[in-house]
């Protein structure tokens, strides 16, 4: 049965009317992560080796100095967390493992166990965005810089049920390690 012109016509509609995206043209938006938190990051690689087929996983260590200027709801906060990355296709999974301190990774855990944390929007001016979703009521609840990469997480969860991550994607020093 062929879609009928008006549900297209409605489709189009609804999205014309979301707040998120007026923001930018679709064409110019760029989902790049999806992000899990977990509390064994080796042992959710070698689960995502094995089962998916994924590889090889950067390795990071963040902590200060390479992790500044970091804030937790709205205060500072120097809390360090493991992080791996790999490429599926066009986009990155990305594994975060907290240590020290409190951070909205730590709040995940207590609150719905190891799972789908984030998906991250890669934006050219991480302020002009902050400021757009700000005035929808939309704030930071989590930030930080890691060379010249800049990453805010909103507070999006209680209305789309997943964290919004921004980040410009700036390069950051080379990993610690790589793992199959």
């Amino acid at each position: 049965m062929a879609a009928s012109s008006h549900g297209l016509d409605a489709l189009i509609a609804a999205a014309t009317f979301n707040p998120l995206y007026r923001m930018k043209k679709q064409s110019e938006r760029s989902i790049m992560q999806i992000a899990h938190v977990v509390r064994d990051l080796e042992k959710t690689i070698q689960q995502y080796s094995k089962i998916f087929g994924v590889g090889p996983w950067d390795v990071y260590t963040f902590q200060p100095p390479l992790h500044r200027e970091g804030t937790y709801r709205g205060k500072p906060s120097d809390h360090t967390f493991l992080i791996a990355v790999t490429w599926v296709g066009n986009n990155q999974l990305e594994l975060m493992q907290p240590l020290t301190g409190y951070s909205i990774y730590n709040e995940f855990l207590e609150r719905k166990g190891e799972g789908l944390h984030h998906i991250k929007e890669k934006v050219d001016d991480c302020k002009t965005a902050i400021a757009e979703y700000a005035k929808k009521g939309i704030e930071v609840i989590q930030s930080g810089k890691i060379g010249d990469d800049e990453y805010y997480y909103l507070d999006t969860e209680p209305t789309l049920g997943i964290i919004i991550e921004l980040g410009n994607a700036g390069k950051i020093p080379p990993p610690e390690r790589r793992l199959p």
